[in-house]
């Protein structure tokens, strides 16, 4: 039996935005949350709490892009071609946001609130325009002879405008769960204030959005309700459930790290129960990945360079979280 290399690349690809979401979300988060913070110190911590950490997060963006590019060309022809309006929007917000890390320390008192927007609209903006393409990937796209027919404005419809929205919440309870987790006294406090909401917010998303989408795709319905599907996917709203409560009483027990690992808990739930409702297709509702693949020689010549690339990823990611451990303080300065 040969190598299923476009199964692998499928996964690696997944693996890549996975990553994206979980390690870049909680920073856009704290752009996010930054409008409900008033204190300059606070807003000094919050950005603090990233700024060693966050850039590196941007790598798995990048590596999915590229995967994307060089393993399913069709794909990446027909998404770039339909979304090229939202996706151009979120690198604009993105870059702003990335400039303002590095411009909002140096800019004089006078000068630092344009800096402080330009962070809020960037992380907005970036984070909506991310789960409108999520949303319009869910939707689907009408392609012909291997080329997106539809309208470049298909994505300002209803579900991939209110999926926009929920990724905004799913930031957001990232963002708070993270500076629980690495701070302290007043920030925290509000922090814990604002996660019960949150929380409430992101279940009646979750919620709208998973019966939205079998009402909307008779083969998503099919999917999770048919026998024996259901029973094997019935875990996943479970631990959405569960997750949701252990979030709820997280600010009774005064936990540090339940609210941000089981939001991450919750935002995977999420992201599995996409995968469940699309696979094996790439580009819905008739492309699958094994349609969209690369010749095998293509594949098998990327993955070479993906197998020496992803585990130094991988380590350095790992270690600079690990050497910027702990919580944070306001006598740390900007890393």
């Amino acid at each position: 039996m040969g190598i299923d290399l476009p199964f692998i690349w499928f996964i690696i690809i997944i693996f890549s935005i996975m990553m994206y979401i979980v390690m870049d979300g909680f920073d856009l988060g704290i752009g996010i949350l930054y409008p409900t913070i008033q204190g300059q110190s606070d807003r000094d911590l919050m950005m603090n709490s990233v700024a060693p950490v966050w850039d590196g997060n941007e790598t798995w963006l990048v590596l999915g892009g590229a995967g994307l590019f060089g393993a399913f060309p069709l794909a990446y022809a027909v998404v770039l071609d339909a979304l090229a309006i939202p996706l151009t929007v979120m690198l604009f917000g993105l870059i702003f946001r990335g400039v303002a890390f590095e411009f909002r320390f140096k800019a004089t008192p006078k000068h630092q609130h344009l800096w402080d927007k330009a962070f809020i609209a960037g992380s907005i903006l970036a984070t909506f325009m991310q789960g409108t393409v999520v949303g319009a990937v869910i939707e689907g796209f009408p392609v012909e002879n291997r080329a997106y027919t539809g309208s470049y404005f298909a994505w300002l419809m209803p579900f991939p405008l209110f999926c926009g929205g929920g990724l905004v919440i799913a930031y957001a309870l990232l963002g708070c769960g993270w500076l629980i987790m690495k701070t302290e006294g007043r920030l925290q406090q509000q922090m814990y204030r604002i996660l019960r909401p949150l929380t409430l917010l992101m279940l009646t998303i979750i919620a709208i959005i998973s019966i939205w989408t079998p009402l909307a795709h008779s083969t998503i319905t099919e999917r999770w309700f048919s026998l024996p599907n259901l029973f094997f996917f019935v875990p996943v709203p479970l631990l959405v459930v569960w997750s949701g409560w252990q979030l709820w009483k997280a600010n009774q027990n005064s936990s540090h790290y339940t609210p941000f690992l089981t939001a991450l808990l919750l935002i995977f739930m999420g992201f599995t129960g996409l995968g469940i409702s699309l696979w094996p297709m790439i580009i819905p509702p008739f492309i699958s990945f094994e349609d969209a693949a690369s010749p095998p020689q293509s594949l098998g010549f990327m993955l070479v360079g993906a197998l020496f690339i992803i585990p130094i990823i991988l380590t350095y990611t790992f270690w600079s979280y690990y050497v910027f451990r702990g919580k944070i303080t306001h006598e740390q300065g900007y890393h």
